[in-house]
């Protein structure tokens, strides 16, 4: 069974996103809160991708999915605390996703235990 290459295509869309936003020419902080933004939809894809067709001793959907997320909301406060000044925003956004993110994980565990 041939190995997927998912490593080598999550650097190749990486370095398209990142192409990309330097011929937008935007600051620095925006490029790379929008870099980490596009790059958690990618995981996210991935997440899907790893659902469709999981391999054995590879990462789970539900954890590649989270990691997605993660990524998603880290740009997204920082990109929302560049554009409006108010950190508050960005930590309360930050806290509640990481929170709901615990609950689903706490519930997806619980559920696979009998």
């Amino acid at each position: 069974m041939p190995q997927r290459q998912l490593g080598l295509l999550s650097f190749g869309v990486l370095v398209v996103i990142i192409a990309i936003l330097l011929l937008l020419q935007l600051g620095w902080d925006t490029i790379f809160s929008l870099t980490l933004t596009f790059f958690g939809l990618w995981v996210i894809l991935l997440a899907g991708l790893r659902a469709k067709n999981p391999v054995k001793y590879e990462r789970s959907a539900f954890s590649t999915l989270i990691w997605g997320i993660m990524l998603l909301v880290i740009g997204g406060a920082w990109l929302l605390n560049i554009q409006t000044g108010y950190w508050l925003y960005s930590a309360v956004l930050l806290l509640v996703i990481v929170g709901i993110l615990a609950v689903a994980s706490a519930l997806s565990s619980m559920r696979k235990k009998p």
